[in-house]
């Protein structure tokens, strides 16, 4: 199950119709920000080396956040769309200014913002996979949910194992009610967070 406090339809009805207008903008930022899940997964490893229960997950993690990238820029190359820079969504940002500045605090956070960005991924790839009209473009979306469903649950756990379960539950709540602020004060992109 999801963590979210709200979904897109309640803090954002207007998400869908933006993506579905602009879906190869939205699938040139679907490649960075799966590029960015890498990244953000080794970077917790050389932050936290000395956290034994992060290392294997976030390694693996980490290279099927690669084999997902790659799998986005086969779609862009199929629809004759060129990868370039893209300005980004400020939603990560966003998110990380609600985490605590001192360990293990941060750690637990860190942890629980990647969860709920994975969580919203999920959300938004079922909603692409049920609007979409391109088949083959829904099929991919649909193919993604339960990867992005299972990194969710990973940071999650991962948060649990390194404290004390009942306070990452209750911090979990409290960064997804932040979370769901954020997502209503975003400026309208062709993004996955915005």
């Amino acid at each position: 199950m999801l963590s979210l406090a709200a979904e897109t339809a309640a803090i954002r009805p207007d998400w869908l119709g933006r993506a579905l207008a602009q879906l190869d903008e939205l699938l040139v930022d679907h490649a960075h920000c799966e590029k960015k899940a890498a990244s953000t997964a080794l970077s917790l490893l050389f932050r936290y080396p000395d956290d034994a229960p992060l290392l294997r997950p976030l390694s693996e993690l980490a290279r099927e956040e690669l084999a997902h990238f790659e799998a986005v820029l086969d779609v862009l190359a199929e629809r004759g769309v060129r990868f370039r820079r893209q300005r980004p969504s400020p939603y990560a940002g966003r998110l990380l200014e609600g985490c605590r500045s001192g360990e293990p605090g941060r750690r637990t956070d860190l942890l629980l913002v990647c969860a709920l960005i994975e969580a919203r991924s999920c959300e938004r790839f079922r909603l692409l996979a049920e609007a979409v009209a391109e088949p083959g473009l829904a099929a991919f979306y649909r193919g993604l949910l339960a990867s992005e469903a299972r990194h969710h649950g990973l940071y999650v756990r991962l948060a649990a194992a390194l404290g004390d379960p009942d306070e990452v539950a209750i911090r979990l709540r409290e960064l997804a009610a932040h979370e769901a602020r954020v997502i209503a004060e975003m400026p309208l992109l062709a993004r996955l967070h915005c």
